[in-house]
């Protein structure tokens, strides 16, 4: 079983490799929209610190979820194309075809993590964040990729084409993401808009980063985060590896 995922994997490190604008994607929107956020609008906010040590922990996260949607259409081309019939035909398990590409997503998520953070120091971040911190974070950031890849994964098994499986993903990729306390304070925000930004998942993963990094006291935002990324990814994967029955039947 283990080898098997292992082949899964390296299969799809060679789809990422023979197509980089994946990861190219996935790294360009979060640095446009720092630059956008820290040089055009970042005088608009008053959020108590320097703009780009406040937007650089949801950047961070920005980065974490642009990259799911190749995730959902990755799963999606595997069930509609034949492939998964051969993969059958090799007796290879369903769950080495989906970790392949949920641990495919968080090697490039790391990638994209990395790249992100750098631009950030260029343009004037300056974190506190000792080095436990940085692993504590880097934790956070791990966990809740690979609970949003395996939601993915069963969005795109459950989508019935390539552009709806796509589409499926656009919620986590942008209306959540903004809808949290990423690039404005929650309290700023109307009374309605408040509240579901208080009690969405992204808030507290966001809200954690933000802490480790700059230094303030992190409180129960980190416990919050990696309990949100455990019922989430249990949910996903379960949702996946029923879909995937499902459609291989």
């Amino acid at each position: 079983m283990k080898s098997k995922s292992m082949v899964m994997l390296r299969r799809n490190f060679k789809h990422i490799a023979r197509n980089p604008t994946t990861v190219f994607n996935a790294v360009l929107m979060p640095v446009v929209v720092m630059l956008m956020f820290v040089y055009v609008f970042g005088d608009a906010f008053s959020v108590g610190v320097d703009y780009v040590d406040y937007a650089t922990p949801g950047l961070l996260l920005l980065a974490v979820c642009y990259g799911l949607g190749s995730v959902a259409v990755s799963v999606n081309s595997d069930m509609t194309k034949g492939i998964i019939n051969r993969f059958k035909v090799m007796d290879v398990p369903r769950s080495a075809v989906l970790t392949g590409h949920v641990i495919g997503n968080l090697a490039r998520t790391l990638i994209t993590t990395t790249v992100v953070t750098a631009v950030a120091l260029l343009v004037g971040f300056r974190p506190h964040a000792t080095a436990t911190h940085w692993l504590v974070a880097a934790v956070i950031i791990a966990a809740f990729s690979l609970a949003l890849a395996w939601l993915s994964a069963a969005l795109g098994l459950a989508a019935k084409t390539i552009a709806g499986a796509n589409g499926s993903t656009l919620p986590l990729q942008f209306l959540l993401p903004f809808l949290s306390s990423a690039f404005v304070p929650a309290n700023s925000m109307p009374a309605g808009v408040h509240w579901f930004t208080a009690h969405q998942p992204f808030t507290p993963v966001v809200e954690s980063l933000r802490a480790l990094l700059t230094g303030a006291p992190v409180g129960s935002t980190a416990v919050q985060a990696l309990a949100w990324s455990v019922a989430i990814g249990l949910a996903g994967y379960l949702w996946a590896r029923a879909a995937f029955r499902r459609g291989t039947r």
